[in-house]
């Protein structure tokens, strides 16, 4: 996807804001100080915004899927006690399981859509909501990006590992573990490779930084990685561990996503690539299935 230089301003401006580098109040009055076809980039900016309730693609009433809110200990994490979104298919299980990693904000209603998904194909799935500690998301993303950044980010770390352990001994599991994520999520992915070991199977990270690439040895799992064509900070992350996985001859595919930027896969925003995100998913269910189902 080609855009005008100022329009590709805008959503560098918005990433920007996404990953808490500007407040929406800079944002905004950036973005109205930028001319797109003669007009204020302002409305452009203002459509950035997401639009959760457009964007769901299996809704909770689905009839091939069971959510539920569930609670768990979390030893050594923020607060001792976690929260989470499980979903799962409605035919008899077991089922290989799957946790779906929230961005920087908490777990909105994209993740959690995106966990209904993972079901839907028919995984068990968790989607942690790592602000549980604090109250949970607050059902906006600005408060909830500012929660999470106030944080301590090793214990909210360790909260999501402990989600996937969690999650692996849970009843309705195979005992097969993958596990996927965006952006925070996607990074949080790789730690969980690194992290787990053997206990994980398959890791798909979406636009995550990649671990350091002396620890890649640790991973186990058969890695499959998403990255966005224009995504300069997390792109230079690529090189290291890919020739780490390499010399560790780890089972692994990277693709990048011609004419994409970070959030390609999220559709509650304009930053949504349907192609790209359609194909990226389609590859995720497939390596979920070839890694875990067997």
């Amino acid at each position: 996807m080609i855009r005008e230089p100022e329009e590709q301003q805008i959503f560098d401006l918005y990433d920007d804001y996404c990953h808490g580098r500007i407040e929406r109040r800079e944002f905004f009055s950036r973005s109205a100080a930028i001319t797109v076809g003669g007009m204020s980039a302002l409305a452009l900016a203002e459509g950035m915004l997401p639009n959760y309730a457009e964007a769901m693609t299996v809704s909770f009433t689905d009839a091939r899927i069971k959510a539920t809110w569930v609670d768990y200990d979390s030893p050594g994490g923020n607060s001792g006690a976690m929260r989470g979104y499980l979903v799962r298919p409605t035919v008899d299980g077991p089922f290989p399981a799957v946790l779906v990693i929230h961005e920087n904000r908490g777990l909105n209603p994209y993740v959690q859509d995106v966990a209904r998904r993972v079901a839907a194909a028919g995984f068990l799935a968790l989607a942690p909501d790592g602000l549980s500690p604090v109250g949970g998301y607050p059902g906006n993303d600005d408060d909830g990006r500012t929660l999470q950044s106030n944080l301590d980010s090793d214990k909210l770390r360790q909260d999501i590992v402990n989600s996937a352990r969690w999650l692996k001994t849970h009843t309705l599991a195979t005992g097969k573990l993958g596990a996927t994520g965006f952006c925070w999520g996607g990074s949080t992915t790789n730690h969980l490779a690194v992290t787990l070991g053997s206990e994980l199977q398959a890791g798909v990270p979406f636009y995550g930084s990649g671990p350091d690439p002396a620890d890649v040895p640790k991973i186990k799992a058969a890695m499959q990685m998403h990255y966005a064509e224009n995504d300069e900070r997390v792109n230079a992350t690529r090189p290291g561990y890919e020739a780490a996985l390499k010399a560790a001859g780890l089972p692994y595919e990277m693709y990048t996503y011609p004419g994409t930027g970070h959030g390609f896969h999220n559709n509650s925003t304009p930053r949504y690539v349907e192609a790209a995100a359609d194909l990226a998913w389609e590859r995720t269910i497939g390596w979920f299935r070839k890694h875990l189902a067997s």
